[in-house]
């Protein structure tokens, strides 16, 4: 099976993430799900980093950004108590949506513990898919050099 090529980012955010005893599982590691909320923090972090592309950015604007596809792999364990960097990269396309890769590094040994994806579409306030970049996301990527 041929792996894909993951894309390169043009902008990236990290946020720490200390690994909590409610995020662990029966075996004793990171419980799979938080790993998409480990994403979502750096996610977040990138919006507050790159003003005009949080969620609340994205509402005020008339649209929303829900989640439609979102892959996870998954390298290494994260224990309670480990540390990790969350890195959330925006791919540029053409299309009208917002495409990211994650890396989540463990701290004490910088080893990537999994990466991931997701790509979000634009839905105006009718809740109807926007086939064409919104004013507002061509003005962010103009804002922030992204072509």
């Amino acid at each position: 099976m041929a792996r894909r090529k993951r894309p390169v980012p043009v902008l990236t955010a990290s946020v720490p993430v200390r690994v909590r005893f409610s995020e662990v599982d029966s075996m004793r590691i990171v419980w799979h799900g938080e790993y998409v909320r480990y994403f979502e923090d750096a996610r977040e972090a990138f919006g507050r980093q790159y003003e005009g592309l949080g969620y609340m950015d994205i509402y005020e604007s008339g649209y929303t950004a829900p989640m439609v596809d979102l892959q996870l792999q998954f390298k290494s364990p994260l224990r309670c108590g480990d540390t990790a960097i969350v890195e959330a990269g925006f791919v540029p396309i053409d299309a009208a949506k917002i495409c990211f890769e994650y890396t989540i590094r463990r701290v004490s040994d910088n080893e990537v513990v999994a990466t991931g994806s997701s790509v979000q579409v634009f839905l105006n306030s009718r809740g109807e898919l926007e086939l064409v970049n919104p004013g507002f996301y061509l003005k962010w990527k103009e804002r922030w050099g992204v072509k």
